[in-house]
């Protein structure tokens, strides 16, 4: 609990100064930046619950922004419906698709499970790329922006990252929290005491798609523009890199992540058509360099009890080795 409270502390304080950042940057690119860094960071705080904490290594974050993204859409492009009623709607969706599926795959194990999710992304993403009539394929979806500014814009991005946190910390601090890190660290056990593992794993994979599915609703009323690009195996890797790199397992670690890797990856894009071999090579160096992230590094250099690696999904603690 010590651990929890002081990473909540240091979220507090990470969104505070997030809340100034657009006081300090004011050209419209970069603002678009950091609102991209906070649709990122949204997806990486879901899958970080879903992989950090509860030991489930999904590939499927993409596929549930696409679905979250293409709700919204569809209900605007055919129904003439606000976005009022799309987001919402598309929170509904992704719980529900959510629900099912981890029905179906959260009896599953390790490299099954990661299997199985990553044919799911495939079969959404080829679904709505040959959807023609309905979602206009490879062309995209054209969705209606908020009558907001860019600086407007990036609150209602922070306020629901916000929201995806203050989601994630009352699940840890609640029963669910005890049950999931129970089933992370040793899933039959958890059972022997009377755990229902897959109902626990369904219902947290079910909320971890409602909030990946309200981030891809929102950004594409940011963006314009529905496109099956939202849901390749590339976002949902690159969604998965910036939990790891941030800290996995962590309350800060994946926002710290996001943001780090989203300006990072814009920043080296100066180097020309180079600039994905410079940031692949930066995120194995970074990877190597800080296993358990770069939250758990400053934990270390400030002396706290370091992040526990047993947070990260199969692996196995070094004090066991």
């Amino acid at each position: 609990m010590a651990t929890e409270t002081r990473q909540l502390r240091a979220t507090l304080a990470l969104f505070a100064l997030l809340a100034l950042l657009p006081w300090a940057v004011l050209q419209p690119y970069w603002q678009g930046v950091l609102i991209v860094a906070l649709y990122y960071a949204a997806l990486a705080v879901a899958w970080n619950l879903l992989a950090g904490y509860g030991g489930q290594f999904s590939l499927a974050p993409a596929a549930f922004s696409l679905l979250g993204g293409y709700t919204t859409g569809v209900l605007h492009y055919h129904a003439h419906l606000s976005p009022l009623v799309g987001i919402p709607a598309s929170v509904v969706v992704t719980f529900v698709v959510g629900d099912l599926l981890g029905r179906i795959v959260l009896k599953m194990r390790g490299p099954y499970l990661a299997l199985t999710t990553f044919a799911f992304l495939a079969i959404v993403n080829l679904v709505i790329a040959n959807s023609y009539a309905v979602t206009r394929g490879d062309l995209g979806l054209s969705v209606p922006a908020l009558p907001l500014t860019r600086p407007q814009y990036y609150y209602l991005f922070l306020l629901v990252l916000a929201a995806v946190q203050g989601v994630t910390y009352g699940l840890l601090r609640s029963r669910v929290g005890l049950f999931i890190r129970a089933i992370r660290d040793d899933e039959l056990a958890a059972a022997a005491r009377g755990v229902d593992v897959v109902r626990w794993k369904t219902r947290v994979f079910a909320i971890t798609s409602a909030m990946s599915g309200c981030a891809g609703a929102l950004y594409v009323h940011f963006s314009g523009l529905a496109s099956p690009e939202m849901g390749t195996i590339l976002e949902s890797g690159l969604v998965i890199s910036m939990a790891v790199v941030g800290g996995l397992g962590t309350l800060p670690g994946p926002i710290v992540g996001a943001f780090l890797v989203e300006a990072g990856a814009e920043a080296l894009r100066q180097v020309g058509v180079r600039h994905m071999l410079v940031f692949s090579a930066v995120m194995i160096l970074v990877a190597r360099t800080f296993r358990e992230g770069i939250w758990g590094a400053v934990e270390r250099l400030l002396g706290a009890p370091r992040v526990l690696p047993a947070s990260v999904p199969g692996r196995v603690p070094e004090e066991s080795r």
